[in-house]
């Protein structure tokens, strides 16, 4: 391994911190004795520092400290307000969950009906099936649920994370085929991890989770690496093939879905090592090297890991690859208008870009960023598009201290690497 590798500290996995938060949240409910943390049985060692863990971190503490009436303002965080919607539907007290304008705009239907399935009292104050909500915390009639997880996965993990809670847990079925399923199936196993039991149908459509009979024993809990955030360095990779970049701490083998990554930057000739200090057990890292033969033309379905569209679009338009990407119908539906960020922002340098609700298609084009990026208030469209600046050296990212939302030291990290000239 080369000694002038520039090492790069990512951030911990914002998905897995949120989870454990939850579960832990759930544990104190059930009266964890005093030598326990206050958020449960299990201590996280190195969370994520995210704006979305700061808050729902802030927000839990908020439910602890007083379940009566409450407004819980969850700003442009769409898994916070998801994943606190059934768990405020439990808690005892009239409750209200909302957002910032953005957020008010997305979908929450889904989860909604399926709480109303359940006999739990959800209304929408302004618009129906979206926040802001008024919720009247209450016991669940019923444990049999179906949902539609096809905007959000999320729909699924959040009931699935109070089902522990629940008096004859949960039986909930999926309508369709859901979107990032990987991420449903990293709260299944952490919830395995936790000491609840936790099946699947046969056809994978169903899972089972059972009540919660008694506290799993206090545990220490490692946290992963975040592959959402390592992806901008595979770009930066694919510019600077002249460099070697070592993430530290990640790992190939993820429960993670947007370690597709690695999948789909081995396509554009990056490579991935990954690297294990002899002297820690634990000490991975994954080391980058670009430069590898590039193709004309790629087709990636992200339907598994939609939160990638930005990096792969912006990277395939770099590359100078025609890029078919996939399974991307519900990115109009995050932080931002997704399809319309990317497209627009390509298109303003130059960039051929053809949509449809079903794929974004890059057109090899010569790029000319004349003006600056904007970010549209969107954490992913301003680390995506951030990796130019190798080759671009004015470009500008307008708004740049929207990646504090999962990526706080990010333009930190990014340095290290821009300021290794060519």
């Amino acid at each position: 391994m080369k000694t002038n590798d520039i090492r790069i500290s990512l951030p911990a996995s914002k998905s897995m911190s949120n989870r454990w938060l939850m579960i832990n949240h759930l544990l104190h409910g059930m009266g964890q004795s005093d030598n326990h943390s206050r958020g449960g049985g299990f201590r996280i060692t190195k969370p994520s520092t995210s704006g979305d863990t700061r808050l729902l971190r802030r927000l839990l503490t908020q439910i602890e400290s007083d379940s009566s009436s409450h407004v819980y303002y969850c700003n442009n965080a769409g898994s916070v307000a998801r994943f606190l919607m059934p768990l405020l539907a439990i808690t005892p007290g009239y409750h209200i969950l909302t957002g910032d304008d953005r957020l008010c705009q997305r979908p929450m239907a889904p989860l909604i009906e399926a709480l109303r399935q359940m006999g739990l009292r959800v209304d929408c104050t302004e618009k129906e099936g979206f926040l802001p909500v008024q919720i009247q915390g209450g016991v669940p009639t019923r444990r049999t649920v179906s949902v539609d997880p096809l905007l959000s996965s999320q729909f699924v993990s959040s009931l699935l994370l109070i089902a522990p809670r629940m008096p004859d847990g949960i039986s909930l079925t999926m309508t369709q085929r859901p979107t990032s399923r990987p991420y449903i199936e990293m709260t299944c196993e952490i919830l395995r991890q936790a000491g609840i039991e936790v099946r699947r149908s046969s056809n994978g459509r169903t899972y089972y989770v059972q009540h919660m009979t008694s506290r799993p024993k206090s545990a220490a809990v490692a946290i992963e690496r975040d592959w959402s955030s390592a992806s901008y360095f595979y770009t930066m990779a694919l510019l600077r093939p002249d460099l070697r970049i070592r993430l530290l701490g990640l790992q190939l083998d993820s429960c993670q879905g947007d370690s597709a990554t690695d999948t789909f930057f081995r396509l554009l000739g990056v490579t991935s090592t990954e690297v294990r200090s002899p002297y820690r057990s634990t000490g991975r890292s994954i080391t980058l090297q670009g430069g590898g033969d590039c193709p004309r033309s790629i087709q990636f379905n992200c339907i598994d890991c939609p939160d990638l569209v930005p990096t792969f679009a912006v990277a395939a338009a770099a590359a100078k690859v025609k890029a078919t990407l996939k399974g991307v119908s519900n990115i109009a539906l995050k932080e931002s208008d997704r399809m319309q960020a990317i497209s627009t922002e390509l298109r303003r340098m130059g960039c051929k870009v053809n949509c449809t609700d079903e794929e974004m298609v890059i057109i090899p084009s010569d790029l000319r960023p004349m003006e600056p990026v904007q970010t549209y208030n969107d954490h992913r469209i301003a680390m995506a598009f951030a990796p130019l600046k190798l080759r671009y050296p004015d470009i500008v990212i307008e708004n740049p201290e929207v990646v504090d939302k999962s990526f706080p030291e990010f333009w930190d990290q990014f340095d290290l690497v821009l300021k290794n000239k060519q």
